[in-house]
């Protein structure tokens, strides 16, 4: 197989504690009038007001909105761009969790190409460049600092819908730990445990034939060197250090890992895309109205355990990365569920679904409409069919994972 390779990314990315201050500087080669999009807890906080101020000394002039909602209602989109149409920004920031940066995103492009959110849903509907976006992220777990991909919450359908397209990739991603360190330890736990699962989905997703036209068609297309490449730092950092940042929040050394592990997440599944745990998570999350990120966490051992069959030798590279031993590749691949498992047990994620809160009768439902979602569903490296989900949701729902098929 020839090797194959592809990537993309924003423009100018800046780790480390402190980067915040480079936001004027950042911004000042994007614009001049920046309009900030945060939400209401953040907007009252003093390093908030720090920044801004960064952007006004940098020559900046600076509209606030920090109507930000959790899970960006679609509506929400539209009427943040309305309300910023006669301030005419150049440019866009997103400062707070992912549904910050998600909603920078999507007001970016109505600002530029007009109409409404749903226009856009799917892969690749944006028809052009957006306005430029700079990510600042407070959390650590969605990557949406670097991915081509906005979520939103559509009131007329049942699941949460998404934009994807590499037009939506941020012009500059800052990315500054030290504005991780109040985040509680639960959100802490399912942010961290969210950049994992897309890690591990990275890694471990289907390879593709690599046609000329394959990265130029699709905005996902499967694990290639580069995104192995990242998807295994984000692994080694997470297991390192997610559960030390969890039980010890205050540490920064835990809090850059997991940062950083975040970001290489995003860089891996940006580009190469998720699969069978996250399709799965959509009907979960719209049952039980958990977080994103406790949802596919909660499925990831599962998934794993399911795809065993066909990605054993990565699976037992991803053991390694978490410091576990084994005589062989069929041994480690065992021991890379259990070490995914035992470190969620370990930091409070849900164990199985029954006590994530799915309703036994509503399993079948969920595997019906994770099979609809092709993208995802597709991309996972073992195929599934109606039996075989209905057999996984069931494993899982019991904590069983010596009954995945």
């Amino acid at each position: 197989m020839s090797l194959f390779a592809a990537l993309r990314l924003p423009r100018e990315i800046l780790f480390g504690a402190g980067q915040r201050h480079a936001l004027g500087a950042v911004a000042a080669r994007l614009g001049t009038r920046a309009l900030v999009c945060t939400d209401a807890r953040l907007a009252a906080e003093p390093v908030f007001e720090e920044m801004l101020q960064h952007l006004r000394q940098a020559g900046l002039q600076v509209q606030v909105d920090s109507e930000v909602l959790p899970d960006v209602p679609r509506d929400s989109c539209a009427d943040a761009a309305e309300r910023a149409r006669s301030f005419a920004p150049d440019l866009v920031i997103g400062i707070g969790g992912g549904s910050c940066l998600d909603l920078a995103k999507t007001v970016a492009l109505l600002l530029r190409h007009g109409g409404t959110p749903d226009q856009y849903y799917g892969e690749g509907k944006v028809p052009g460049p957006i306005l430029p976006v700079i990510a600042v992220p407070t959390t650590a777990g969605t990557g949406s600092e670097v991915t081509p991909v906005a979520v939103l919450s559509d009131p007329d359908r049942t699941m949460k819908v998404g934009i994807s397209s590499p037009h939506l990739i941020p012009s500059a991603a800052i990315c500054d730990p030290e504005l991780t360190l109040t985040c509680p330890p639960g959100l802490t736990a399912i942010t961290g445990a969210d950049a994992l699962t897309h890690a591990i989905e990275a890694f471990t997703a289907r390879t593709r034939e690599a046609t000329p036209a394959l990265a130029q068609e699709r905005v996902f297309v499967g694990k290639s060197a580069i995104t192995d490449h990242f998807a295994l730092l984000a692994i080694g950092k997470l297991a390192r250090s997610l559960e030390r940042a969890v039980t010890d929040g205050s540490s920064l050394e835990a809090r850059s890992d997991v940062m950083l592990g975040a970001l290489a997440a995003g860089a891996a599944f940006g580009t190469a895309g998720t699969a069978a745990a996250h399709a799965i998570q959509y009907p979960i999350g719209t049952i039980t109205h958990t977080a994103h990120g406790l949802g596919v966490a909660c499925m990831l051992p599962y998934v794993m355990a399911y795809n065993r069959p066909t990605i054993t030798p990565e699976l037992a590279r991803i053991a390694r990365e978490m410091g576990e031993t084994g005589p062989d590749d069929t041994a480690l691949a065992d021991a890379a569920v259990r070490a995914v498992k035992s470190l969620f047990d370990r930091i409070g994620i849900a164990p199985d679904l029954r006590n994530l809160g799915l309703p036994e009768e509503r399993l079948a439902w969920t595997g019906e409409q994770a099979l609809t979602i092709g993208r995802l569903i597709d991309n996972n490296p073992r195929p599934f069919d109606a039996a075989s989900m209905d057999r996984l949701l069931r494993a899982a729902y019991d904590g069983r994972l010596d009954l995945v098929p």
